[in-house]
Order: C-alpha cells, then structure tokens, then sequence
C-alpha cells in the first residue's frame, strides 16, 4: 500500500463488511458454478464448430448459437464480480475475495465454495 500525500491508495473502489460479503455469498456461489460449467464447456463446443466448418463450411445454426450463448454468459458472470469488485482469486477451488479494509488496511475477505461462511482475510500482495 503506497501513502501519498497523507491517504492511502487503495487498489479497490468498493469495500464489504464481512457482514456484506456473508450476504453475497449464496449469488456468489451461483455465479462461480456456471462461469465454471460455461469455460468448461466451452473447448467442447469450439471442437465442434470447428469440425463444421473443415467438414461443411458451416458457419452458421444451432451450434454456433449455443456457442454465442456461452460466451455472453461468461462474460455476464464475470462482469457481476467486476462490478462489484470481488476478486476470484481461483475459479476451480471457487476461491473469491471481497475487499475489505481492517485496522486501515485494505484487505482481502476470503471465502471458497462449500464453506459456510467468510471465515479468512489476506493482506494484499
């Protein structure tokens, strides 16, 4: 953490209370599942469209429909943690982090899907 001219720089906009980010956390949980389904499902889809267009040239139908579909929900999920500015620090462990300031220090709230609460915090690196 840099100090100029006497305040902190802070690398985030928004801060939880660990009350805040237990709120969340249920929404949280929900975005991490499909985004992880999604860019797991995604390479599959891609082979497939792939295999079109060398075989037929197609470009086009269904395929490419749930492919489009994919990608704009990926990128709907990331943007609901980008906006809120909680951090995932691991998608496959589920591993977030909600900022948080403690004891004037801008921390990082931790939480990992299946635990039942924040139960951590981590000084920023």
């Amino acid at each position: 953490m840099n100090r100029r001219g006497g305040s902190f720089s802070m690398r985030f906009k928004r801060h939880y209370t660990v009350a805040q980010a237990r709120m969340l956390l249920p929404q949280v949980g929900q975005w991490l599942h499909e985004l992880r389904v999604l860019r797991q499902s995604l390479p599959r889809m891609e082979e497939r469209l792939a295999e079109l267009r060398h075989e037929f040239g197609d470009q086009g139908g269904a395929r490419v429909d749930e492919w489009v579909l994919a990608v704009v929900r990926i990128a709907r999920s990331e943007w609901e943690f980008r906006r809120r500015d909680i951090l995932v620090e691991d998608l496959e462990r589920g591993l977030v982090g909600f900022p948080s300031i403690m004891a004037g220090r801008e921390v990082l709230l931790s939480w990992e899907e299946g635990d039942e609460d924040v139960g951590y915090w981590k000084e920023l690196a």
